[in-house]
């Protein structure tokens, strides 16, 4: 029996954020479509993972990246498409990612590079819950994964119960952390374009809107992974504040907590949590950039690290 050849690649999910919307270093194919920076591990080359991660990430964006934690292994079959290949790899090798997650607090000018900050609603627009429930959900979303679970057969109740669960419908809660269980119920009912390209399928329709941009090979994939273990993480470690300035207001904090989350917060609780915290310590300067009141700035604790206890922020619910 001839042994499989195997290629490690590594992928990068670099996010910022702003009040506005939580972004994605992204490239820029040929056909269109946006990709993770990612290329193959070279052993020889390079010392470990993460240092051939970042060679990579500023080879192909021209992005230096600061904080990044491994992610996932992503090694399902079907990964050596060919938009996924990796230059070098061994002919009908089994393709192995290695993914990390990376979080900076500025969208540096990468115009020399083609690469695009891109704000991620644009891959998953049913995770945006800012201003209420977006309407697509129960326009498109939920009717064609009805279906798909009604058509199920014996499976048909477990499809139903996924459903149900993973986008909080028939009064089951909406978890946001569950982000890649939604894209995954997405592809595996074959609405998401990336499941009909994968399979060989013609498509019936045109992609809705709805469904979301797809991207190469399984990057929509790791990107859903990164959201949901980045949603979650700020919960219980003070991550989110690689993602601020080293001087922020408490308004600026809610609206970057917001934008990962794509959920409103209580800004009275939120506010309350903080000082409880001890994360974060007033400067006892004052901004009018809001355009309202002045508003004080603040800064991180970070010898809050150092003692031990520090903790993510609470996301009361607005």
């Amino acid at each position: 029996m001839t042994a499989t050849p195997i290629a490690v690649g590594l992928s990068a999910v670099i996010v910022a954020a702003d009040g506005k919307a939580p972004y994605a270093l992204t490239t820029r194919h040929a056909d269109g479509m946006a990709g993770l920076p990612h290329g193959r591990f070279d052993p020889s080359g390079h010392r470990t993972f993460e240092l051939g991660l970042r060679d990579w990430v500023r080879a192909q964006t021209g992005f230096e990246p600061g904080y990044v934690e491994q992610l996932y292994t992503f090694g399902d079959l079907g990964r050596e498409l060919p938009q996924a290949e990796l230059n070098d790899a061994p002919t009908g090798a089994r393709l192995i990612s290695v993914g990390y997650l990376g979080l900076t607090p500025e969208r540096t000018d990468i115009s020399a590079f083609d690469a695009v900050w891109r704000d991620w609603h644009r891959h998953f627009p049913w995770e945006d819950h800012r201003q209420g429930r977006p309407a697509l959900i129960a326009e498109a979303i939920a009717p064609a994964l009805l279906a798909w679970a009604d058509a199920g057969g014996k499976q048909s109740a477990t499809r139903l119960s996924r459903v149900q669960l993973a986008f909080g419908l028939d009064d089951q809660p909406w978890i946001e952390e569950r982000t890649l269980e939604r894209y995954e119920l997405i592809y595996e009912a074959g609405l998401a374009p990336e499941s009909v390209r994968d399979s060989g399928r013609k498509p019936v329709k045109a992609p809705s809107a709805a469904l979301g941009e797809p991207m190469i090979s399984d990057h929509r994939r790791i990107l859903a992974t990164a959201i949901g273990r980045l949603r979650g993480k700020i919960k219980y470690r003070p991550v989110v504040f690689e993602l601020m300035p080293e001087r922020f207001t408490l308004l600026d904090l809610q609206k970057v907590v917001e934008s990962i989350l794509g959920l409103p917060l209580h800004k009275q609780n939120f506010r309350r949590s903080l000082d409880r915290s001890g994360l974060v310590v007033g400067l006892g300067q004052f901004t009018q950039a809001t355009g309202g009141r002045p508003a004080e700035l603040f800064r991180f604790r970070r010898e809050a690290l150092r003692e031990g206890h520090a903790s993510g922020v609470q996301t009361p619910r607005g």
